[in-house]
């Protein structure tokens, strides 16, 4: 609440008639920040990612020419990752209200199933003698109530699908923003990155080592930089190296390398772990960093 109270303040203080005279787009960018704020659903969310960007404009307002590209840039990507955090913190509300809301109707469709028992066993009781006619009914019915149970399970789950899936692309947008971001802070790219069952996979190429050889090539320290970076914004999932080499021990021994690199750029040596592998000549001098889910 208090990081909340800060962000509103500082909206509220900015002058956004005086800086939009030097920068129009500050005034834009000010508007998204407010809008989030003024928004009932975003209001409290991401309150950390908008005192960033509150930051960035003013830093952005009081820059001199030859610093605006680069502050009107850093503006802009703080509002967005402000905007996606916001979306996905809303989202991730949605999803909780909907599994409360599940489980609320499951509860209550079994008080009425326990409920309905206990007066079709007294009304059996007390109607012993009651037609064979009757007795096909009550199981025609019983059928017709559970059939509606699982199309009610079903519609929640199809339902539940569809925000998890707008759960699942807003959180690949905000991974997209601080892949940006590293970049950006580190002044260096990303190695090559994909995902697949294990999680987001980033490649070092084959150049990433000399022949025979354990350590990083000027090129591959930089991206380890920048994959340190990435690490430590958002990606807080454990982290498995796997190094490749023709000769024993030599993958060993670079993915320790790397494990180095990434840990003397900030990343803790507790959460990630290293393995060495023998693999062909056309996989080898490479190796994988693998973030899990």
């Amino acid at each position: 609440m208090r990081l909340r109270t800060i962000v509103m303040a500082g909206l509220l203080a900015l002058p956004l008639a005086a800086v939009a005279a030097e920068d129009p787009s500050v005034a834009l960018l000010n508007q998204r920040l407010m809008a989030l704020q003024a928004d009932m659903q975003t209001a409290d969310a991401a309150s950390f990612e908008k005192l960033q960007a509150l930051q960035a404009i003013a830093t952005l307002s009081k820059a001199k020419r030859k610093e605006l590209d680069h502050a009107r840039y850093v503006a802009e990507r703080r509002v967005a990752i402000a905007e996606s955090a916001a979306r996905t913190a809303v989202a991730a509300r949605e999803v909780d209200q909907l599994e409360r809301t599940r489980s609320d109707l499951l509860i209550e469709a079994s008080r009425r199933e326990v409920a309905k028992a206990r007066q079709e066993a007294e009304r059996l009781r007390m109607q012993s003698q009651i037609q064979a006619e009757e007795a096909e009914r009550l199981r025609l019915a019983a059928e017709a109530e559970t059939l509606a149970r699982q199309d009610a399970e079903t519609a929640l789950t199809s339902v539940a699908g569809r925000q998890q899936q707008r759960l699942s692309a807003a959180q690949q947008n905000a991974a997209k923003l601080a892949r940006e971001e590293a970049e950006l802070v580190s002044g260096h790219k990303l190695p090559a990155s994909r995902f697949n069952n294990r999680g987001e996979v980033f490649t070092f190429a084959g150049d990433a080592f000399a022949a025979g050889q354990a350590v990083l090539s000027a090129g591959a320290g930089n991206q380890a930089k920048a994959l340190a970076e990435y690490l430590n914004i958002g990606k807080k999932g454990r982290v498995t190296i796997e190094a490749y080499d023709s000769a024993t021990g030599v993958g060993q021994r670079r993915a320790q390398a790397l494990k180095d690199a990434l840990v003397a750029a900030g990343v803790g040596a507790a959460r990630v772990q290293i393995a060495g592998k023998k693999a062909a000549s056309t996989r080898a001098r490479s190796a994988e960093v693998i973030i899990a889910p």
